[in-house]
């Protein structure tokens, strides 16, 4: 069975949401509040947790702009080169189909 990239990246986010959740809810304990050092943490873990989304979110957009950026030029090229293009493709699609034969 094969994962896709986004099916990693979404159980790795889905489990670092869980910890978070976990970590909030272990320290928002009452209890803890006596304790000033749990203010400090509480407001890292906040600080800690923007951050990472914010990277996580600027990082989906370059992807997004770097993938957007490859279809237009090998979209470009196609256009001005379209027999090298078929050409290409033919030579592919026979080693496939040789390969296939020999099965």
């Amino acid at each position: 069975m094969a994962f896709s990239v986004s099916d990693t990246v979404s159980s790795a986010q889905a489990d670092l949401e869980k910890l978070v959740t976990d970590v909030r809810g272990l320290l928002a304990n009452k209890d803890l509040d006596a304790i000033p050092q749990i203010n400090v943490l509480r407001q890292k873990l906040d600080d800690g947790v923007y951050q990472a989304r914010e990277s996580a979110l600027n990082a989906a957009h370059e992807a997004a702009r770097q993938a957007k950026e490859a279809a237009y030029v090998a979209d470009r090229y196609a256009h001005d080169e379209p027999w090298r293009v078929a050409g290409a493709a033919l030579a592919v699609g026979a080693l496939v189909g040789f390969l296939l034969a020999r099965r």
